[in-house]
């Protein structure tokens, strides 16, 4: 039987979302277990949270640096740390961890600049350590069936891609009504961007992984559509790949009767597909004179890398929490054996070039719309 692994968290306490998902994706997953936290920058919120996890006092720490020296010395350390605070707060903490020699599974965006995000990227060349990005929406199944699909050449070269993500959640201004989300994550100190940064990283991400088209160029416009807001809360953004291949992404967070719409369209020479994240189960492939096609996870015969990462039996879905737990999947074993040449989950390199993808986001739409070299 494999070890059981073990595993510490920064973030997370009471009331926060991501923490709480990863804990259940990490449990679903199986394989490792949870010894050590510094869920908040108060001790007492840290202790209170720790206790009502089952750990033990002595490895709840008030700082993330004491938990990475704390861990790094005991005989029992734990195998790797799950970042999840803020986004202005994981390159520091990041950092100490792996300079105590302790893997990281750090939230997405990676950080909020680019000059931080090299310097994690030294830090995990030079320490040899496994580090990764939690951009869930590549554990899905039907998201590996569609880049195994676009990897044959089956459908030719792709043409166009159309990505978006919608949603409502920030259509009135919850962060002056309280909502700890909403403040943290439209307060530029914590957050870095608003929307670009929340979910366009997401659709950054999502098309790299299925195409492999490489970005060569864009032109951004985000809007701030709520008033007094600070960052960005709509964006539309054009963008050419090396090739010759052309895409275009929309992302927002104010986009009324929307819940978590992520959409994914590839045109190709010969045919196209299109998955959507709220009907995950579900890959639509048309090739060119023939029917469209709806492939269903667990019932249709799909490629390794889909039914590698599939668990359950079609006609019962597989959501959030089995995409999320996949990601974990790949990184846990990748700890078990880091001679794994390419593990299948988000990396330092993904999240460097997401950071950059946002920075250069930015300075498009300052300019007016400036069409950049990526």
């Amino acid at each position: 039987m494999e070890k059981t692994l073990t595993y510490g968290m920064v973030g997370g306490g009471e009331g926060a979302f991501i923490g709480d998902v990863h804990r259940r994706a990490i449990a679903l997953e199986g394989g490792a277990r949870l010894v050590a936290g510094c869920f908040s920058r108060n001790p007492a919120i840290t202790r209170s949270r720790g206790l009502s996890l089952g750990l033990d006092e002595e490895r709840l720490y008030e700082t993330p640096a004491a938990m990475a020296g704390g861990e790094a010395a005991r005989k029992d350390r734990i195998d790797f740390v799950v970042v999840v605070t803020p986004n202005a707060s994981h390159h520091a903490i990041a950092a100490a961890f792996l300079d105590a020699g302790i893997p990281v599974v750090c939230d997405k965006p990676l950080v909020t600049n680019s000059r931080d995000a090299a310097d994690l990227v030294r830090r995990v060349a030079a320490k040899k350590l496994p580090f990764c990005v939690t951009y869930t929406y590549s554990g899905y199944p039907m998201v590996k069936e569609a880049r195994a699909l676009l990897r044959s050449g089956e459908l030719g070269s792709v043409r166009f891609v159309n990505a978006e993500y919608a949603q409502e959640w920030l259509t009135l201004p919850l962060e002056r009504e309280g909502n700890r989300q909403a403040s943290w994550r439209t307060d530029p100190s914590q957050a870095g961007a608003g929307s670009t940064g929340d979910i366009g990283t997401h659709v950054e991400h999502l098309v790299s992984y299925v195409t492999g088209l490489e970005m060569r160029s864009l032109s951004a416009r985000l809007d701030t559509f709520v008033e007094g807001r600070a960052v960005d809360d709509n964006a539309t953004v054009l963008v050419e790949y090396a090739g010759g291949a052309k895409g275009l992404y929309w992302f927002s967070q104010v986009a009324v009767g929307s819940a978590n719409g992520l959409k994914l369209r590839v045109l190709c020479e010969k045919g196209s597909l299109a998955w959507e994240q709220e009907n995950p189960n579900v890959l639509q492939v048309a090739r060119l004179g023939q029917p469209v096609q709806l492939l269903s996870r667990g019932r249709d015969s799909l490629s390794a890398e889909a039914l590698g990462f599939s668990r359950i039996p079609g006609g019962h879905p597989e959501g959030y929490y089995e995409a999320f737990a996949n990601i974990y999947r790949a990184f846990l074993a990748h700890l078990r054996d880091p001679s794994e040449p390419t593990p299948d989950y988000p990396g330092i390199a993904e999240g460097a070039r997401g950071v950059r993808f946002v920075e250069r986001c930015l300075e498009s739409s300052a300019g007016g719309g400036l069409r950049l070299d990526f």
